[in-house]
């Protein structure tokens, strides 16, 4: 790890300090140009009571929460153009589209206005009828930390006014 301020392997324990409301993790040598942020204990919370598992009533209508899964791909910035170009190909009006893919003609017209966004379940039917991709690639994949120039610190830019 490195240090924010000058650039240097931290070797040992790192401090956490606060520079005009910016937390920064610093080496020791440069600890003394901040505050020393405390670590905060979290707040407890009012716990309710539960009922039991018998007692609890399921509600059939609701689905399961899915987790989150990791960030493999983002939607493209033109998604609103591109699924106006593939209904348009295709030659669907927004009607026959919504039926296709179980889903309302307003929530079509208002993706391709660029309104809101679709969600993921909405965005494969999309993809799957009308043959189109609506992600792109993304991740560390292309990022290497190899090609940052160490030369160049924060330390050497900022000039640090002593109390």
């Amino acid at each position: 790890m490195q240090c924010e301020i000058c650039g240097a392997d931290i070797k040992g324990p790192s401090s956490k300090i606060s520079i005009d409301g910016s937390e920064l993790t610093v080496c020791p040598r440069c600890s003394q140009y901040g505050k020393n942020v405390e670590k905060r204990a979290p707040t407890p919370r009012k716990v309710s009571p539960v009922a039991p598992v018998t007692q609890r009533r399921s509600s059939g209508n609701r689905p399961a929460g899915k987790r989150f899964e990791p960030m493999g791909s983002e939607l493209v910035d033109d998604y609103d153009h591109i699924i106006r170009e593939a209904r348009e190909k295709k030659q669907l009006s927004h009607e026959e589209l919504a039926s296709r893919i179980k889903e309302k003609a307003a929530l079509i017209k208002k993706l391709e206005r660029g309104e809101i966004v679709p969600e993921e379940d909405v965005r494969k039917k999309l993809e799957r009828e009308l043959d189109i991709k609506l992600t792109e690639r993304s991740g560390d994949d292309d990022w290497s930390g190899e090609r940052l120039n160490k030369g160049t610190t924060l330390g050497d830019i900022v000039t640090i006014k002593k109390k």
